[in-house]
């Protein structure tokens, strides 16, 4: 449905993308996940056809958009898109909003048809101010999808909304556009927003795409350790690699790495940490943090401090003598 070659964007001396290339397959949910001011919101501009880019080539449903002397307007690229602040007319009511830009003959039918899937049939004369947060979004995304569009955009559309809405609405917005097989990309720093929405993630930094892959991947195989800091809390342990298994504080366990090597990073999960309470065991706790469904503890073991995540009803005081045992083995090597 998407492809990017190369492409790059620059403001003055700033690189805001830099040769991103990105496939999106029709019907898939991407995420761009990323820090502020990694370039996420400028590569999505660039496909919506709000900027030009530098160098490179976008294609939307096997057309060329931009690139080899080409440049599609954004009104023509059959894309919708949903921003940050919804961007809806104060002075428009619901059912206008929604069906502004709509020629007048198909008009009424496509409102009534959008207001039922969006679930707000009954607020057609409603103005913006008159509404929730969570209503004023599904007005903006009935609004994208008013033109029969093949692609949408999301620009963080959970920013202006409270932590205690956000997954109501992440539901809501699956609930809708799941059923009609529309090809989403979706923007935000969040990896829980990521996580739970999109089918795949390309991660970005400095305005490359530096990995892509599922949750799973990104989360239990990341590129670099940055990445696998980014997305969730990490453990990085050193140690040598000896005829296929690592040694590390926390004992020996295979890697997928040919050959001998001095020193390698190996990532493990804080929940793959299990802690046994033991008086002569080899690591200690020196801090507990409680979180309500689960508890990070903070153990010194040797010459390192390992983080492990267990359930709330495990309770390790602090002080206590532990064993830390690798839950199952699971674990990425770095470098």
């Amino acid at each position: 449905m998407i492809r990017l070659e190369r492409v790059t964007k620059r403001f003055g001396d700033v690189t805001a993308v830099d040769e991103a290339s990105l496939g999106v397959a029709r019907g898939e949910v991407l995420a761009l996940l990323g820090p502020s001011g990694c370039g996420k919101t400028t590569l999505l501009r660039l496909v919506a056809g709000f900027e030009q880019p530098d160098a490179g080539a976008i294609e939307i449903a096997g057309e060329l958009v931009s690139g080899r002397d080409t440049w599609v307007p954004p009104e023509r690229r059959r894309v919708g898109m949903v921003f940050q602040d919804y961007a809806l007319f104060p002075h428009l009511t619901v059912r206008e909003n929604v069906g502004f830009g709509l020629a007048r003959r198909e008009r009424r039918a496509r409102v009534a048809e959008l207001l039922a899937i969006v679930g707000l049939e009954e607020l057609g004369s409603r103005y913006p101010h008159e509404l929730s947060g969570g209503q004023q979004q599904r007005v903006a995304l009935a609004r994208a999808l008013a033109p029969s569009p093949e692609l949408v955009l999301l620009d963080e559309p959970w920013s202006n909304v409270d932590s205690s809405m956000r997954e109501t609405l992440r539901a809501e917005v699956a609930d809708i556009i799941r059923p009609l097989g529309v090809t989403v990309v979706l923007v935000t720093h969040d990896r829980e927003e990521a996580f739970s929405l999109a089918d795949r993630i390309a991660l970005m930094r400095d305005g490359a795409i530096v990995q892509e892959g599922t949750s799973e991947e990104l989360y239990f195989a990341p590129a670099s350790r940055w990445a696998a800091e980014f997305v969730g809390a990490a453990n990085v342990l050193t140690g040598p690699v000896e005829h296929g298994l690592v040694r590390t504080p926390i004992g020996a366990f295979p890697v997928d790495r040919d050959g001998d090597r001095a020193e390698v990073e190996v990532l493990v999960r804080p929940e793959l940490l299990e802690l046994e309470p033991d008086p002569s065991g080899a690591g200690e706790v020196v801090a507990r943090e409680f979180r309500g469904h689960d508890v990070f503890y903070r153990v010194r073991l040797g010459g390192v401090e390992v983080v492990s995540q267990r359930p709330s009803n495990e309770v390790v005081p602090l002080g206590s003598r532990v064993r830390v045992k690798l839950h199952n083995g699971r674990t990425a090597v770095l470098r």
